[in-house]
């Protein structure tokens, strides 16, 4: 099997997982959908999500997320010199990792009632009860992510994108499937002979929900990945020693230890929020699944594709395209995530009201998710540029600064979550999340100006700035259509939340494009680029 057995350019891989992104994304507003409809704010779905807690915070110390960074430049590497010490060198990372996930996995079971309490301290014993039902049940897709994501790293080593790409694609579909369809099975006559009352009793609710994660899991992050890099070669083997463990060790412990900012955000809108009251955990999730869709749209894609061709720049020496591309990617997603983020704030009555509202979810709920969805939003630029940024460090080998500085952050954050934000209320958990993001990304651009140059980011500050400019008045033109209208229509919720978003999205955009045509044209520069290349073909 030869190491790049497919050949295929940074931008088709950006665009294969930016597909993937998007219709992932969209995969996931219809669950928050479903499950908004069915269960509204508070009750079941805050147990839901605070349920997360502890499978989340054990993909974090494995570094499950960060697998692909901290093993593509050792095997590769590893695969030029020597195929078949490379294949051991894989094996005896996938068995360490498979040894570790069981055991934290069964410790979490066994300790889930106390953990409960640890997560969600703000709960009653009844509902500590049904959340330790749920992590029980959540808990073991930790060990099929975190094997998976050894399969995936090794796909992204080779330049397949494809079947990766479907793995969040079978996971969400997983999750709306059996949610939906367990509670109907539980009342079928069949299933009411066969199974004992008390198991019955416990298919209610989210708990399809809760399996659905671990069979979306198990599925599409571990057997298609699995199986397609079989059929391509795979050799794995039990293998528990390697020369290269120490070095990979000393790459992923500190993505281990270091527990940022930027990992725990959503952790601490969950502990903290089970503090604030009834219905605000699920509050605050709302609010962030809906800033996070243009973050994961825009920067996700992107930085992941990027990487392995980041790490290669480096390895050839040469500097000069490596900032180059850096440079680039950071421009072009500031000046496409500002306005999206302005958009996005002046129109969230109307998206709220499109996603969410319906069934259970009342217009009262929207209204309580309106403020955080915009205090989120003033924050998805830092996260943008961290996302890009976070991988040029990966890329020099650097994965203690990000860690280090992130832990300190969180640990500077945990005392004013509990002693600031949690009596001010949900605004205040929202607002102080925006904000020690935003610092600790500021933090981490000022460390690499200083040891690297500031040629990455030049240009960058005046782009912003003019971008701000021309969004402003679009936004108050935006918003204004927006509020009159939800005001004023006489619609049905969900007609009247359609028309409206695309009223307030053509008036901030009537404003915003000749602006921007005028004082910013390098923002809309990929859009006319594209423009001139189908014209072109045409």
């Amino acid at each position: 099997m030869a190491l790049l057995s497919a050949q295929q350019r940074m931008g088709a891989a950006a665009l294969i997982l930016a597909a993937s992104t998007v219709l992932s994304r969209l995969m996931g507003l219809a669950r928050d959908k479903i499950i908004s409809w069915q269960f509204g704010a508070g009750g079941e779905s805050d147990m839901y999500f605070a349920a997360f807690v502890v499978p989340d915070i054990i993909n974090y110390l494995l570094a499950g997320g960060f697998m692909s960074i901290t093993i593509i430049p050792l095997l590769t590497r590893r695969f030029q010199e020597d195929e078949a010490d490379a294949w051991r060198f894989f094996s005896c990372v996938f068995c360490w990792m498979a040894a570790a996930s069981t055991l934290l996995t069964l410790g979490g079971m066994a300790l889930a009632p106390w953990l409960a309490q640890a997560v969600a301290p703000g709960f009653t014993p009844e509902q500590w009860a049904r959340l330790t039902f749920f992590m029980r049940i959540i808990l073991p897709a930790q060990i099929f992510f975190l094997c998976g994501a050894c399969i995936t790293a090794l796909l992204f080593m080779r330049r397949q994108f494809r079947v990766p790409a479907l793995a969040p694609l079978i996971y969400n579909g997983a999750i709306i499937a059996v949610g939906l369809l367990l509670p109907w099975l539980a009342t079928t006559q069949t299933a009411q002979a066969a199974l004992p009352a008390g198991l019955l009793a416990h298919m209610d609710g989210m708990t399809g929900y809760c399996v659905g994660v671990t069979l979306g899991a198990a599925l599409g992050t571990f057997v298609l990945p699995l199986r397609v890099a079989g059929q391509q070669g795979l050799r794995l083997h039990m293998e528990w020693r390697h020369p290269l463990m120490g070095r990979f060790l000393l790459t992923a412990l500190p993505l281990m230890l270091g527990q940022t900012i930027m990992m725990l955000d959503e952790q601490f809108l969950r502990v903290f929020g089970s503090l604030a009251g009834d219905g605000t955990v699920s509050l605050l999730n709302y609010a962030r699944r809906i800033t996070q869709v243009p973050v994961g749209l825009v920067g996700q894609a992107a930085a992941v594709a990027s990487y392995p061709f980041l790490v290669a720049l480096l390895a050839q020496g040469d500097t000069e395209r490596f900032n180059s591309t850096l440079r680039t990617a950071l421009r072009a997603s500031v000046a496409l995530i500002i306005p999206c983020a302005f958009c996005m704030a002046a129109t969230s009555w109307p998206i709220l009201g499109v996603i969410f509202q319906g069934g259970r979810f009342s217009l009262a709920d929207t209204l309580a998710t309106l403020p955080l969805t915009r205090i989120m939003l003033a924050a998805t630029p830092f996260w943008i540029i961290y996302m890009v940024l976070v991988r040029a460090y990966y890329a020099h080998g650097d994965t203690i600064t990000p860690a280090v500085t992130g832990s300190i952050m969180t640990a500077l954050c945990i005392p004013m979550y509990y002693w600031w934000a949690v009596p001010n209320g949900a605004w205040a958990i929202a607002a102080l999340s925006g904000l020690s993001v935003s610092l600790y990304v500021l933090w981490l651009v000022g460390i690499w100006i200083r040891r690297h140059g500031s040629g990455a980011f030049t240009g960058l500050t005046g782009l912003a700035a003019r971008v701000i400019f021309c969004s402003l008045p679009a936004t108050a033109a935006g918003w204004w259509v927006s509020e009159v209208c939800m005001r004023s229509f006489t619609l049905s919720p969900i007609l009247k939340a359609c028309v409206v978003l695309m009223l307030g999205s053509c008036a901030f955009m009537a404003l915003f494009l000749p602006l921007a045509w005028q004082t910013a044209p390098e923002a809309l520069e990929p859009v006319l680029q594209r423009l001139r290349r189908r014209r072109g073909t045409a």
